[in-house]
């Protein structure tokens, strides 16, 4: 607009100089403006001049309409005769006067709010009302959502649709009713809101490829989760603290849990070593012992006799430690002493 009008005061200037030129305005001694001549100018030589101003104002319209400014966050679509020929980015740029149309969309990210109104918010689309879903187990419940998307393609958000915020809208609300128709409602306000929002995220932009309207989904996120009615809100409130309760008592058991597998551990490796200390001793102790059969019986084979008998008086020193072995050969008159008897000791006392 300042262009034009520059060229308009361009143009008046030419004029007023054409006038000078031509006589037809007349000027003091002093260079100052004058009267014009009363009488009635030659419509010859005023043709000449209005016809050469006109060329020139008509000229500085059409360019001063000829270059556009596209800004960083917009991009335009130019049309040549009603039919797309280019998208233009940010910087200055030039079109053909009455020919080339060009129309500027704002391509950076925007909100909108499904289920609560944003206070001095110029958004002019999205549900304001409170929408009521069903869950999976027949529960009803209000979940607000805040969903941020901008234009990617600029030709299809123009002219693929008429109202694309509105498909925008109308997708997003059947994409939240139908996914969290499939979640109990307690998964809903507690533990299953990332998922959901992310599940949401993901059908809405496989609905807007399909669509093909030129905006893409950023991001969808729950800003809040509640009963629709203050009595069913106490209850689930009720219902929160007492799973808080039970993760606490949870986390309690494992915290004592986690301080008592130590010890039980510990002890645990105690037994085990002693076990195999005392499983060592054993085997060691056997095998001792087998050595010592192989080495009686290897006596044993040389004088199997002698060998028998002194194993039976060392078992019978080790079953009757106090018993005094004699020997006799069968004569109670004459007596063997083996060991440590007293002497004097006839036949019959040693008997008894």
């Amino acid at each position: 607009m300042f262009g034009l009008w520059m060229i308009l005061i361009v143009c008046i200037i030419a004029a007023f100089g054409f006038l000078a030129a031509t006589g037809q305005l007349k000027t003091g001694v002093k260079g100052k403006a004058a009267a014009p001549d009363l009488k009635m100018p030659d419509m010859g030589k005023a043709k000449k001049l209005i016809l050469p101003a006109a060329v020139v104002v008509i000229a500085g319209i059409l360019l001063s309409g000829s270059f556009y400014s596209v800004s960083e966050d917009q991009q335009a679509v130019v049309t040549t005769f009603g039919k797309v020929t280019r998208t233009d980015s940010a910087g200055v740029h030039f079109k053909l006067p009455l020919i080339q149309q060009v129309t500027k969309v704002d391509v950076t990210t925007h909100g909108a709010s499904i289920g609560y109104a944003i206070e001095n918010s110029t958004q002019g689309w999205g549900e304001k009302e409170n929408p009521q879903m069903i869950t999976a187990d027949f529960n009803l419940i209000d979940v607000d959502f805040y969903i941020e998307y901008k234009v990617n393609d600029p030709v299809a958000y123009l002219y693929n649709s008429e109202n694309p915020e509105l498909i925008l809208n109308n997708e997003a609300m059947s994409s939240i009713r139908g996914i969290i128709s499939d979640y109990n409602v307690d998964d809903v306000m507690t533990i299953a809101k990332g998922e959901i929002q992310q599940k949401i995220k993901d059908s809405m932009m496989e609905k807007l490829t399909e669509r093909n309207i030129g905006l893409q989904l950023i991001n969808v996120m729950i800003q809040d989760v509640e009963p629709p009615t203050n009595e069913v809100m106490s209850a689930f409130k009720s219902v929160e603290t007492a799973k808080q309760g039970a993760d606490t008592a949870v986390n309690n058991a494992n915290r004592y849990r986690n301080e008592q597998i130590p010890g039980a551990e510990a002890e645990a490796d105690k037994i085990i070593q002693a076990a195999e200390a005392q499983k060592q001793a054993r085997i060691a102790e056997a095998e001792g012992q087998a050595a010592r059969f192989n080495k009686m019986y290897e006596e044993y084979q040389k004088y199997p006799l002698i060998t028998k008998k002194r194993l039976f008086y060392e078992t019978m020193e080790d079953v009757l430690p106090e018993l005094d072995v004699i020997v006799t050969d069968g004569n109670t008159q004459s007596i063997l002493p083996l060991g440590s008897l007293y002497s004097g000791v006839t036949a019959a006392e040693g008997g008894n």
